[in-house]
């Protein structure tokens, strides 16, 4: 879509509107690129089709810090999409943080030196549990991964998860009825022989494997076939 540079006031807008226009296509609308304030419009785009959503946020930060009512930005849509009913925080987990915010408005936090501790397959079954079949929204914010990882980013903070343990995470998440999806705050000016790039690459196509996945799944319930995909029981790496 086409961004007014001269009025940002409208840029939330502008990418609500063509986001919703894809969502009622009837397509899956996986964005990539922009700062962590883009997921506040894109969250009111597919709540307006399926209500309150699960947020799965991948993240250094809680992006719950209070505003003003008049102004967001990438530190605080979190806070803003609870106040407005957008996602559910009663069903919604942030993985990875390393800092500090006031409130955490009531999400579920797998704090960085936590998951450190835990394999992919716990933190998956956090996940899955704690969505608990809701429609489900997955935002990455690629300052998640440990600097190390991901240099390329506006905001690193030490002591992050590896990118193999992170996608491993994401290929257990068969079982999220995600409705949507994105990649933000990749910063190519401060990346290094394109490693940021790379991760937030991997973890698109990650989106992109669960999507047919799930397709999959549903296809073969809807043929009579109820085997499914195993449940995960919190084992493995």
């Amino acid at each position: 879509c086409l961004l007014d540079s001269g009025n940002h006031q409208k840029t939330p807008g502008t990418i609500e509107r063509e986001a919703a226009k894809i969502l009622k296509s009837g397509a899956f609308l996986l964005t990539l690129g922009g700062d962590h304030f883009v997921t506040w419009p894109l969250l009111k785009a597919h709540a307006a089709i399926h209500g309150p959503l699960a947020l799965v946020q991948f993240d250094a930060h809680q992006d719950t810090w209070p505003d003003d009512g008049k102004r967001i930005d990438h530190g605080s849509f979190v806070g803003r999409a609870v106040k407005e009913g957008i996602i559910d925080p009663d069903r919604s987990i942030q993985i990875g943080i390393r800092t500090h915010a006031p409130d955490t408005f009531g999400i579920k936090i797998l704090h960085g030196h936590e998951i450190e501790e835990m394999r992919a397959s716990d933190i998956a079954y956090a996940i899955v549990d704690r969505t608990g079949g809701k429609k489900t929204y997955l935002t990455f914010d690629i300052d998640c991964l440990d600097p190390a990882y991901a240099p390329g980013t506006g905001t690193p903070v030490a002591g992050g998860p590896s990118s193999a343990k992170i996608l491993s995470t994401l290929r257990q998440l068969n079982q999220i009825d995600i409705v949507g999806a994105d990649v933000v705050e990749v910063a190519p000016a401060y990346d290094h022989a394109d490693i940021t790039a790379i991760a937030g690459s991997m973890v698109a196509m990650q989106y992109l494997g669960l999507l047919a996945e799930r397709k999959a799944q549903l296809e073969e319930l809807n043929n009579g076939n109820h085997n499914g995909a195993a449940v995960i029981q919190g084992q493995g790496i």
